[in-house]
């Protein structure tokens, strides 16, 4: 969590120290809301957030058995995700920035060990956009997409393999169809189309290969 903690400013450092602590001494909403602004315009601290927010999340169910962070936490994502077009208009970091911090929060945060079902459709909805012809001609957004696939794709096949089958038909119709992507996108959809067809795994071989050629 260190990255991301150094990306917080004092104040919020200090509120999530005593949300961890006390989770009744803070107000759980502010803290929620200053933790999704920061993860909108950091992409180093939103790809870690997710444990922090797990720290809160815990801390609060077993300190106060209450879930207002957590419940605070996902109505802002629904605002935000509501958004995305707009704000992918706006800005791709900051798209890029929400779609990462979703995931991370999937990622890390679980009720009774199962994944946050509300987000299983918002995160395919997001990767499915990440994965039309547009998107694939940003290699920012296609760099996310298949960082995310990596983080939490087996996951989200668990949930729903139909939705998964029809992204991977999407990507594979990009990659073979779709003229005018760069090398490395070419590269990055190849390498996650095998993965997830080895099991959501690569060989040392395909690692090699496919890392080798990135540092290359």
């Amino acid at each position: 969590m260190d990255s991301a903690w150094t990306a917080l400013d004092v104040v919020t450092q200090t509120m999530v120290q005593k949300a961890i602590a006390d989770p009744k001494t803070v107000d759980l909403e502010k803290l929620s809301n200053a933790i999704v602004d920061q993860s909108l315009k950091d992409l180093s601290f939103c790809k870690d957030a997710g444990r922090m927010c797990y720290a809160v999340v815990q801390a609060e169910v077993q300190k106060a058995a209450t879930s207002v962070f957590r419940r605070n936490l996902l109505t802002r994502l629904q605002q935000e995700f509501t958004a995305r077009e707009e704000t992918r208009n706006r800005s791709v970091q900051e798209w890029v920035c929400l779609v990462t911090f979703i995931c991370s929060i999937f990622d890390y945060i679980k009720v009774n060990n199962a994944p946050l079902v509300a987000l299983v459709d918002p995160i395919y909805d997001c990767l499915f956009r990440l994965a039309q012809p547009d998107a694939l001609m940003n290699e920012e957004e296609v760099d996310c997409l298949v960082v995310q696939l990596h983080r939490v794709g087996e996951q989200l096949e668990q949930t729903n393999s139909q939705r998964m089958n029809q992204l991977f038909y999407l990507l594979r119709d990009g990659f073979l169809l779709q003229e005018d992507l760069s090398s490395m996108t070419r590269l990055l959809l190849l390498e996650i189309l095998e993965f997830r067809a080895s099991g959501w795994t690569l060989t040392n071989t395909a690692h090699k290969y496919y890392y080798s050629e990135v540092v290359d």
